[in-house]
């Protein structure tokens, strides 16, 4: 039986200098190379996790992960697989400007360069392929982007097994690990607003969030499912405002409500319905999916969608 593969994630945090986009490269004071911020899964942690703390860790930058840029495999030298997911990262000049970084045992240097040298500089051909994703999406004229996190409230006690109005249904224990633990990944995107159904369970979902980012609850019966099956829901305006904003926000919602609101991103974004729309609204208690759109340009269409699981 072979080992386990080792897990690790890391961004390609990039910034405008002079009018061109430049890149961040490391270079480890060990090894004598130069790489792509990026660092191993602690126990515990989600991939998002890991890669906004490897950044703060290995260039003392503060980040919020953009859209995802892909997956380097390759084998260690050991002959342990290793499987690195990567995001882009725009770096703000707030960030720059409180960047605790110094020289120590494990970088010796950061430095902005254009993807171009980025290129030829760097030590390793898989984070040659990260920059080339990269390079991609510059080229289309993507870059600047904001999320929709549609995430689906943590587990509730059971319809039959509950006396009051639907609305009124609580968390299960589980439910409740839920809404704890899915507060340090949605962090990784800091979103600036909150938005819930009304019931109680959707609330009870984001209220550790809400407390952890110092972010107010916005409840709202646009995305509740007893105004959804009644055919009151207005999920359309409620995502135009979304879109509009261009803000990066929480929606949590119910599972019958979460079709239309996905439904309703696409429409608002010009994208073609496909399978991957329908996929990303089939989420369990729970989870979300992170929809990322362009910030100079929504009506480009969504960028991409990842789905993340529950912990518990």
């Amino acid at each position: 039986m072979s080992d386990p593969a080792v897990y690790a994630a890391g961004a390609v945090c990039w910034r405008l200098i002079d009018g061109k986009i430049h890149v961040l490269l490391i270079h480890r004071t060990v090894y004598g190379d130069v790489t792509i911020p990026k660092g191993k899964v602690d126990p515990g942690e989600t991939l998002p996790q890991t890669a906004v703390r490897e950044i703060e860790e290995e260039t003392g930058l503060a980040v919020a992960l953009g859209v995802p840029l892909g997956v380097s495999t390759y084998s260690l030298l050991n002959g342990r697989e290793k499987i690195v997911h990567y995001w882009a990262a725009e770096i703000s000049t707030e960030a720059i400007q409180h960047s605790t970084f110094v020289p120590n045992g494990e970088v010796a240097a950061i430095e902005w360069v254009t993807i171009k040298k980025a290129r030829t500089y760097l030590s390793y051909t898989p984070d040659v392929e990260i920059i080339d994703a990269f390079a991609k999406l510059v080229d289309t004229g993507v870059t600047r982007t904001f999320a929709l996190i549609a995430l689906r409230h943590g587990r509730a006690v059971q319809p039959g097994n509950w006396d009051g109005p639907d609305c009124s249904r609580p968390l299960t224990e589980r439910g409740v690990k839920q809404a704890a633990a899915i507060v340090p990944t949605i962090t990784a995107w800091q979103p600036l607003r909150i938005v819930s159904s009304t019931a109680t369970r959707c609330v009870t979902t984001v209220a550790p969030l809400a407390a952890a980012t110092g972010i107010e609850i916005k409840r709202t019966d646009r995305y509740s499912q007893d105004a959804f099956q009644q055919g009151l829901a207005d999920v359309r305006s409620g995502i135009g405002k979304r879109v509009r904003s261009r803000k990066t926000a929480v929606i949590c919602s119910h599972g019958p409500v979460l079709p239309e609101i996905l439904h309703e991103i696409a429409l608002a974004t010009g994208t073609t319905h496909g399978a991957y729309i329908s996929d990303a609204a089939a989420l369990e208690t729970g989870s979300f999916s992170v929809v990322h759109l362009s910030a100079d340009n929504p009506s480009a269409g969504i960028v991409a969608i990842e789905t993340h699981s529950p912990v518990y």
